[in-house]
């Protein structure tokens, strides 16, 4: 998504009150998953298939950042992933990932973050995503930039598919997955490389900070990508469902890359899901 006009003056100091917030909460929550890496993770549930898995952790950490949520702005609702959800009347909204990318963190493994975006009257106003692996904090506000660790950072300039390296990302669901294969056999031959860390928000960081030069996954939840998609979008990147037209999220999925590059990989997307690939989410067949 093109980066959001310029906010009225008191929306503004809210954005940044928000993000404020949620950067507080963020670190406490961070601080629980490493002791939760001290310790043998329990599965305590599974959602779109066996393998996508909640951990114990991921219950304890969304049941403590509503909680600081709701301590600090009672009026406000939440969206979060494990169910942690209620109606506000305040117009603001939070989007809440405690733990994105589960199951490298059920093993141990780095690519895992805690996500936490607010909205206010249904725009995107703050975000904050920090990877407890390596203490790294993204942080962005509507029309005022993202940082990581304090410092602005910017997406790269890329404008040729085939010199890019591009992130992704996959469905726990059998079929998807296989469609999901054969989309990415169209994309390989046409970029640098692929990587494949298994969290939204952290690809989406990526693409805001140049570790990647663009990032793109089917079937996404509102959860995985809000703050991140803020972040990268306010680091210079287009961010936008995989037909380039809608906003991220759900079916629609999620592109992010710079401007310079995004037309090519909404085209080169659409080329993939139409070799055979039209049964993924967010496919042209889907969408009608």
């Amino acid at each position: 998504m093109p980066s959001p006009a310029p906010l009225p003056t008191a929306d503004a100091a809210l954005a940044s009150e928000l993000a404020a917030l949620a950067e507080v909460v963020a670190r406490e929550a961070a601080v629980e998953i490493r002791r939760g890496l001290e310790r043998t993770r329990q599965v305590t549930a599974t959602k779109s298939s066996a393998t996508d898995v909640v951990t114990d952790v991921d219950q304890a950490v969304e049941r403590l950042v509503v909680g600081r949520l709701m301590e600090a702005r009672p009026a406000d609702a939440v969206l979060g992933e494990e169910g942690g959800s209620r109606q506000g009347g305040s117009g603001v909204r939070w989007l809440v990932d405690p733990i994105d990318g589960t199951v490298n963190f059920l093993y141990g493994h780095p690519g895992f973050c805690v996500s936490i975006a607010a909205e206010v009257d249904g725009a995107m106003a703050a975000g904050v995503v920090i990877e407890p692996w390596r203490g790294e904090v993204f942080r962005a506000v509507a029309a005022g930039g993202a940082t990581l660790d304090g410092r602005a950072i910017r997406a790269n300039a890329a404008s040729d598919p085939a010199a890019c390296l591009v992130a992704t990302g996959f469905s726990y669901r059998a079929e998807e997955r296989a469609a999901q294969a054969r989309a990415l056999g169209h994309v390989l031959p046409r970029v640098r490389d692929i990587r494949r860390v298994g969290s939204a928000a952290l690809d989406l960081c990526d693409v805001a900070c140049g570790r990647v030069d663009a990032y793109y996954e089917w079937d996404v939840n509102p959860w995985d990508v809000a703050a991140g998609s803020l972040i990268a979008a306010e680091a210079g990147a287009v961010v936008s469902a995989l037909d380039g037209r809608g906003a991220p999220g759900e079916a629609g999925g999620v592109l992010a890359a710079p401007a310079r590059l995004h037309h090519a990989f909404v085209t080169l997307l659409s080329e993939a899901m139409a070799a055979g690939t039209d049964t993924l989410p967010g496919s042209p067949s889907a969408l009608r």
